[in-house]
């Protein structure tokens, strides 16, 4: 309100200084207050239009910055929930590879051991098949010729000890010979008539005994040995199976675990950045907040100063306009006053009758019943003797149906009870294949995509090292180029250094021939600046040269190391290509079965649906429960049984 009282006491002065003018001061003073006010709306204006303006960009801010805390947020959860698992899939695979490699060594420790047992079987056998071998044929030699010859015991002792020395495996027929004719000796009492005896023939029967005996025992031999072999092989083939199954395993639970710690590796890393950026994010908006509180109070102080100011500068035009002040040039600001705006007998068998009928009247309204209703009706028109029948006959009828809908009860019970049992199985089973379909669906669509993704890659690893390949071609030309221009121009440059300095070394002799000269300046420095110019250019082409070698050395290995990586990077797409490939087949073959079991497992549903559909009616859709039916039917039973101790009575 001071800067306003100013303002009118400035224009009450201009008014007094000038009177004379054309234009009354009061008018001027009129017309500087209004563009006065004029300006300060348009100010305050522009002030609320600029904080609008601010506060959209706060809240289109605060907005973006809540999304990005929100989703740093979430990324960290999740990024935090990878790392762990993947750290703990690490920690499993380290502990299962660890143990796959304890089972390979006893592997291949049992493979060791079954071989040495093996090389020592088969040594064995080695020596004992010599053996009998050798026995065999000295045998069938030893009776080839004792049949060409008659041998008595004391000869063929004396050839078997001969052959004994040659042969050692005969040693053991020489052995038992000699047991069976000291045994034959002893029985026959003199070693003359067993010598006699013994000649004709029995040397050969023994000898004869022996050689079956030999054989069979080879042939025991040879089957143990085979047989051996044959146990052997499988256990091998078993052992190198398990031997390589187990390699795998470690294999690709080391690939695994490597793969599980990059990805860890990874994920803690995005984690950092996440955490960090979150921070930045979070402090942003807080200063940013803080910020627009300042800046919406200031806003709201400004208004109102503003607003405040312009209904002073209002009232001051209004009390300069005024008559007194147009008239007088002089105004009393103490007069003006501001103002403010704010949903038994024939007889009593009649009466018998009559009392049953409205007995039957009374218990069919009671429990409803059509038949004690249409009994009733009946009770009233018919003779007494024919009641009794009727009541008789109608609870044969009623005992009759109580029992076919007990029979009909129990059917349903167990159709219904199947039945239910059935679709839960089937409905189980249903959503069980759905699962697994729709999982091999999922699974067979993100390998295709796996497959797309890996022929794409290995496309533009292709076209890259295409690309890659001609322009370093065309590097290595312009740099062979760039070198031999450079060695060139560093050539023509030292003879043209060689060539001037030359003339200036006979230009500087011949001045001294001819001292009365006066002293000549000008090419002095032109000789010092061609010859420091072509210096310079001269050691440029060297280190043009010196330079380019470098990066053409550079761009080589460069280049060597690129298509390297790309070569193996492009392998191992192609590899793991070629596996997804496999596991694609294999998943859509499962699937295809699958789908098939599913197929049939749903006609089966569809038919227990459909035969539930057809137990409805017959067995669930009734108005009253079977358990109310059987009290019913009981109570008009009674009622009937009542009804007769009524007419009993009255006979």
């Amino acid at each position: 309100m001071k800067s306003v009282m100013k303002i009118v006491v400035a224009a009450l002065l201009l008014v007094a200084l000038s009177q004379a003018a054309t234009v009354t001061p009061v008018q001027k003073v009129l017309e500087m207050m209004n563009e006065m006010k004029a300006k300060g709306d348009a100010m305050k204006a522009e002030e609320a239009k600029t904080f609008a303006t601010y506060k959209e960009w706060v809240e289109d801010t605060s907005r973006e910055l809540g999304f990005e805390i929100k989703t740093a947020k979430s990324d960290i959860e999740q990024l935090t929930a990878a790392a762990d698992l993947a750290d703990s899939e690490v920690s499993k695979l380290g502990a299962a590879i660890k143990k796959l490699e304890s089972e390979l060594q006893t592997t291949e420790n049992e493979k060791k051991d079954a071989t040495d047992i093996r090389e020592g079987q088969h040594a064995e056998y080695v020596e004992l098949s010599t053996d009998y071998s050798e026995s065999v044929d000295a045998l069938e030699r030893a009776i080839q010729t004792m049949e060409s010859r008659n041998y008595n015991v004391p000869e063929a002792e004396a050839f078997l000890q001969k052959q004994a020395v040659a042969k050692p495996a005969m040693r053991r027929v020489l052995a038992e010979f000699l047991q069976v004719t000291q045994k034959q000796e002893e029985f026959r009492g003199g070693p003359a008539v067993a010598a006699y005896e013994f000649q004709s023939g029995g040397i050969i029967a023994l000898l004869e005994k022996f050689l079956t005996k030999f054989k069979r025992e080879l042939s025991e031999v040879e089957r143990e040995e085979s047989n051996q072999s044959n146990n052997y092989d499988l256990e091998m083939i078993n052992l190198s199976n398990t031997i390589d199954y187990l390699k795998k395993e470690i294999e690709e639970k080391s690939v695994l675990k490597s793969k599980r710690a990059a990805e860890s590796a990874q994920a803690k890393s995005d984690l950092a950045s996440t955490q960090k950026e979150l921070a930045e994010d979070e402090k942003t908006l807080a200063d940013m907040t803080a910020t627009f509180a300042a800046k919406t109070d200031t806003f709201k102080v400004n208004q109102d100063v503003r607003k405040q100011e312009l209904e002073a500068i209002s009232k001051a035009i209004e009390i300069i306009s005024s008559p007194t002040v147009a008239g007088n040039t002089q105004i009393n600001l103490a007069q003006q006053k501001t103002s403010f705006l704010q949903v038994r007998s024939a007889k009593s068998r009649v009466n018998a009758r009559q009392r049953l009928a409205a007995f039957l009247h009374k218990k069919a309204q009671l429990l409803s019943s059509t038949a004690l209703k249409t009994l009733a009706a009946q009770v009233e028109s018919n003779p007494f003797d024919k009641v009794i029948k009727m009541i008789e006959d109608l609870v044969a009828k009623l005992k009759e149906e109580a029992a076919a809908e007990a029979e009909h009860k129990a059917w349903c019970d167990e159709q219904l009870h199947d039945n239910k049992i059935k679709r839960e199985k089937k409905t189980a089973k249903v959503n069980k294949l759905t699962a697994g379909v729709e999982a091999l669906t999922q699974n067979i669509a993100s390998m295709a995509k796996k497959i797309r993704t890996l022929k794409d890659e290995q496309v533009e690893l292709t076209m890259a090292m295409s690309k890659a390949t001609t322009q370093r071609d065309l590097e290595k030309k312009t740099n062979a180029d760039t070198m031999q221009d450079a060695q060139a121009g560093e050539a023509a440059t030292k003879a043209a250094l060689v060539v001037l300095k030359e003339f200036y070394a006979s230009q500087a002799s011949l001045l001294q021939q001819v001292p009365e000269m006066a002293e000549y300046k000008g090419m002095q420095s032109a000789k010092g600046g061609v010859v420091g110019m072509l210096e310079v250019i001269v050691s440029d082409f060297a280190r043009l040269y010196a330079d380019t070698k470098a990066e053409e050395t550079a761009a080589a290995t460069e280049y060597a190391g690129f298509m390297k990586d790309a070569t193996e990077n492009k392998k191992a797409k192609h590899d793991l290509e070629f596996k997804t490939s496999l596991a694609m087949d294999k998943a859509e073959f499962a699937k295809e079965n699958k789908e098939k079991d599913l197929e049939s497992t749903q006609v089966e549903l569809d038919r227990a649906l459909d035969y539930q559909q057809y137990l409805k009616p017959v067995c669930l859709e009734v108005h009253v429960s079977y358990e109310e039916r059987v009290a019913r039917r009981k109570e008009e039973i009674a009622a009937l049984k009542e009804a007769y101790n009524i007419l009993d009575q009255k006979a």
